[in-house]
């Protein structure tokens, strides 16, 4: 079975996979990931660390059934993680539930109503070198998302193909060195051709790491499965 069949990666295919696996395998909801899966020996991610509590919105977007993920690129100014390329989210306020906090903060970053967004579960924890437990919530966008981008912390709003994102040939494992340590990470480069002359968008780092823990968990090794 080829797993970049056109109907795998729909929107309606990827939404039925995803209800699938919370209905029926526990480990999906309780998955940990994290920077820590290409470095066991990570320095920077030990049991005793006190993790801030984060949130990011992997929102889908249907463009004529094929499923496409909404990304953002992060402004040069800002203090952390600045010019990257990231998920709509942050941090997760006092009596917040992830959910609230990812919807939160797709408001404020990108203008995403609430209202637009069909919520199908959230993604278990990935933790970062940096010191956030994040929870990757995914939804469903219905209709056509009218963004407003928050100019201070959002340089530009963007859509990749779920099946580009989901194939493991463009994942590539990556390293740079920390604390005198070499840790990995994986890159996904992605040609923005929607913007004239195209734009090199560079995944890298947490959002890679959350993306291929999507892919490893909903889809795995599809060749094996139906």
């Amino acid at each position: 079975m080829d797993y970049l069949t056109p109907n795998l990666y729909s929107t309606a295919a990827f939404e039925a996979r995803v209800v699938e696996r919370f209905n029926s395998r526990a480990d999906v909801l309780a998955a940990v990931g994290g920077d820590q899966v290409l470095n066991p020996q990570h320095p920077m991610i030990t049991q005793d660390r006190e993790y801030k509590a984060a949130a990011v919105l992997i929102a889908i977007i249907d463009r004529d059934g094929e499923a496409m993920v909404l990304l953002t690129q992060r402004t040069e100014h800002l203090s952390s993680h600045s010019g990257q390329v990231a998920f709509p989210g942050g941090k997760i306020d006092r009596g917040e539930s992830p959910q609230q906090a990812a919807l939160r903060e797709a408001q404020e970053e990108v203008g995403l109503e609430s209202s637009q967004v069909r919520l199908l579960g959230t993604f278990g924890t990935y933790f970062t070198g940096s010191g956030y437990s994040i929870a990757p919530v995914v939804a469903i966008v219905e209709g056509e998302p009218e963004l407003t981008l928050n100019e201070d912390e959002v340089a530009a709003a963007f859509e990749v193909p779920l099946s580009y994102l989901m194939d493991y040939n463009n994942h590539n494992r990556e390293s740079r060195y920390f604390q005198d340590t070499e840790v990995f990470y994986y890159a996904i480069p992605y040609q923005d051709s929607v913007e004239q002359p195209p734009v090199e968008r560079r995944i890298w780092g947490v959002t890679a790491g959350i993306i291929r823990m999507v892919q490893d968990r909903i889809y795995g090794s599809v060749d094996d499965d139906d």
